[in-house]
Parts: structure tokens; sequence; C-alpha cells
């Protein structure tokens, strides 16, 4: 069992007004096979964890810890802590154009593994992951994400996540923009993985729609750059119903 663990981290950025600290203290465990919800308003500080454990460069790392299996995820470059089994589906999914989809995966895998997988079990890989996400076969040979609808986008990032086969997945807002059955056959994705893999998930969302087909074990709620509360699954229902309103209005008065 592999585990993630995320221990009392402050984040900052630089910004034209000056140094800002986003995440205040942040406590996270999570273990091969689990998913964890994080849910909170805008500004909460959601996002800026997802890029801190991948690594993105703007974030910086005040104090605090996170390790993978004991091993200090702080001190590996970006491509190290995606080797080490660490993956990000992005909320904003960015285009490269002249890269195919074809080449952009096998070189990511070649990248993971330390070798390139086989052609032919390679394809057949390939091929059955796009058709369970019902994706047209002509993907693999456009550019990556050029010209992709939203849905195209977030499709692409879960056939990233079936292939790579990482131990931790970050979902950063993968339902923003998706309709209906997108968001299904999408979170249909991430179940898979996470059966074939007993991938470990961190699901960041605002709202409960995505959670009704990704089932959460644990749900925390976050304000002001720290777990303000944390429970089950009947914590997301609470939310749905109650809003953020009281977890901001204590925030303004801490």
């Amino acid at each position: 069992m592999s585990v993630l663990e995320i221990r009392d981290l402050h984040v900052s950025i630089d910004t034209d007004q000056g140094t800002k600290e986003i995440l205040r203290g942040v406590d996270l465990t999570i273990r091969s096979g689990e998913t964890h919800a994080i849910m909170g308003p805008n500004g909460s500080g959601k996002s800026t964890l997802a890029y801190t454990i991948a690594g993105h460069p703007r974030y910086t790392v005040d104090s605090g810890s996170i390790t993978l299996d004991g091993e200090d995820v702080l001190e590996m470059s970006v491509d190290e802590r995606a080797r080490a089994g660490l993956f990000l589906a992005m909320q904003y999914p960015v285009e490269i154009p002249g890269v195919t989809v074809t080449n952009f995966l096998r070189t990511a895998k070649t990248a993971v593994d330390g070798e390139a997988p086989a052609i032919r079990s390679w394809i057949k890989d390939v091929n059955a992951s796009m058709a369970k996400l019902r994706m047209d076969k002509s993907f693999a040979e456009r550019n990556v994400n050029e010209g992709f609808s939203g849905g195209e986008k977030k499709r692409h990032e879960i056939l990233q996540l079936e292939l790579l086969k990482p131990h931790f997945a970050v979902l950063d807002e993968t339902d923003s923009g998706l309709d209906v059955d997108a968001l299904k056959i999408v979170s249909e994705g991430v179940n898979r993985a996470k059966e074939n893999t007993d991938l470990g998930v961190l699901l960041i969302t605002h709202y409960t729609r995505i959670l009704r087909y990704i089932k959460p074990d644990h749900v925390h709620v976050f304000v002001a750059g720290k777990v303000a509360e944390e429970g089950g699954p009947e914590l997301a229902d609470r939310l749905e119903d109650e809003g953020y309103d009281r977890y901001l209005s204590a925030a303004t008065d801490a």
C-alpha cells in the first residue's frame, strides 16, 4: 500500500502586490485505493494544493512536507514526481501544437516506465481505452488538445490516467465544463483506473454532481488555505444543501 502524506503545508506565491500566502497549514493523508474529495469556495487554495503536489514552479513551499511512501516529494523534479507515481489532471489542459496524441502518450509512457512499451500491445491498450472513453480513433493523430472541446480535453486527461497507471491521481476540477454524458464517461474512466490499479484519488471540485459517480471515502472542506472540516460522503451532501457561507463567516471572524 502506498501513502501520500501532506504535513503542515504552507505555500505562497509572488504577486504584483507582494508575496501572498495561500496554504496555511494543510494536513492530509491519502492511501492506495482511497478517494478524497476536496471541496470549497473559489480562492480557498484547492488548485494551489494540486499544483504544489505536482511541482509547479510558481508556488513556493514555505514550510511543511509532502512525502510519498516516506520519500520527500518536494526534493523531486516534476518528471521525478511523475515517475514516482504522481499524476495531475489539470483544470485547463494545455494545447501542444505539433505533437500528436499518439506520440505524446507513448513518450509519456516511456518516460514514466523507463522503457518504451511494445508497439503491438501498446496500440491495443490505447485503442481499448479510447473506445471506453468514446473517443474516435482519429483523435490519436490530432495534436494534443488542439481544437479539442472541453469534454474532449478532459477525456484525454483520463486516457492518460488509464494508460500511465500512476499510484496517485490529483484531479483538479475534472468536472468543469462537462455535460451530463461526458461527466459520466469521464467518471467511469476514473473508476476503472482505480479498480485496475488500486489508485489513490484526490478529487478537487466545487460541486457534488461528480460525487454521484465517483464515490468519496473522505470529504475535506477547504476554506482560506486550510481544512475547515472533514467527514465522510454525508458531508458533501450537507454542503450541497447549505453551501459554504458558514465556513466563510467563521474564516472572516477569525
